[in-house]
């Protein structure tokens, strides 16, 4: 493998169909593309600064690195990607991609970020700023996870999240295949329209959760006074470990709780309309 060192480039595709390339302290400037199609390339202790530096590149990992906000949509149409403790500012990143590996890696700007991505493992990452995050992708793991952003994980399918800190209204919107474990979920409209959503050992928070999702689970999980509203023509498998502070119109099912609030049964609820409402003491 070939070692660049200590060096800046600038301008247009700089580094240019480049393989089995080592760059160490090596800064990108303004300019775009500096490493696009390429191939088997390592990025230890650099800086990006232009726009557009990983694009059409198989094989590549990233460490200890800084993308400043200019390097926006750095990385695109990609394959084979590992990054750790790295600190991304800049937004749009992630696109087209398959086979991510994220761990130690910030990102205080992930506006629409992680697009049409598929084969994703994210170990201690953080997200901010985080809008529609993770948009139509797939194959998703993720572990020891925060983020603050809205819309997120819409369109996505089979993902599993562990030990994480989720704050997004409108989260899992017509997911599919999506389970989570030991985590806090805080945002109204959760997981609307889903199909196959399981929460296990989750804390659930904001208003309206969980309407119109089909074969939904709960397993152990506590919710939040302000989720009012929640389970509105969906068909649902529930055990609550604290009181439900209203409920409307479920389709199927069962839900056991602590106890339940305003329970609302009305002429609008769908057929087959017969989930049962149990307490835990009965």
């Amino acid at each position: 493998m070939n070692i660049i060192e200590n060096v800046e480039f600038g301008g247009e595709r700089p580094l240019f169909a480049s393989h089995d390339l080592q760059l160490e302290n090596v800064t990108i400037h303004a300019g775009e593309s500096a490493i696009k199609e390429c191939r088997n390339i390592v990025a230890v202790n650099c800086r990006f600064e232009g726009k557009y530096p990983f694009w059409h590149v198989d094989g590549f990992t990233v460490k200890n690195c800084l993308f400043t906000e200019g390097a926006r949509a750095a990385l695109w149409y990609s394959r084979n990607l590992t990054m750790a403790d790295t600190r991304v500012e800049a937004p749009k990143m992630f696109r087209e991609m398959e086979g991510v590996r994220l761990e130690n890696v910030q990102i205080p700007d992930a506006q629409e970020t992680l697009w049409h991505c598929r084969d994703v493992a994210l170990k201690n990452v953080c997200v901010q700023h985080a809008d529609y995050l993770f948009l139509h992708s797939e194959n998703i793991r993720i572990e020891d996870y925060t983020q603050d952003g809205n819309y997120s994980f819409q369109y996505c399918r089979n993902v599993e999240i562990h030990n994480a800190v989720i704050n997004s209204k409108d989260a899992f919107w017509n997911a599919e295949n999506v389970t989570v474990y030991d985590s806090e979920i805080n945002g109204e409209y959760l997981g609307w329209h889903s199909r196959n959503l399981r929460l296990v050992n989750c804390r659930i928070s904001g208003t309206q959760p969980l309407c119109y999702a089909h074969n939904l689970v709960m397993e152990n999980c506590t919710m939040a006074d302000d989720c009012d509203l929640a389970f509105e023509y969906s068909s649902v498998q529930a055990t609550i470990l604290s009181p439900v502070h209203s409920v409307k119109n479920p389709c199927s099912g069962s839900i056991t709780a602590e106890s339940f609030g305003e329970i609302i049964i009305d002429v609008h609820i769908k057929a087959p309309g017969d989930c049962k409402l149990n307490l835990w003491d009965n």
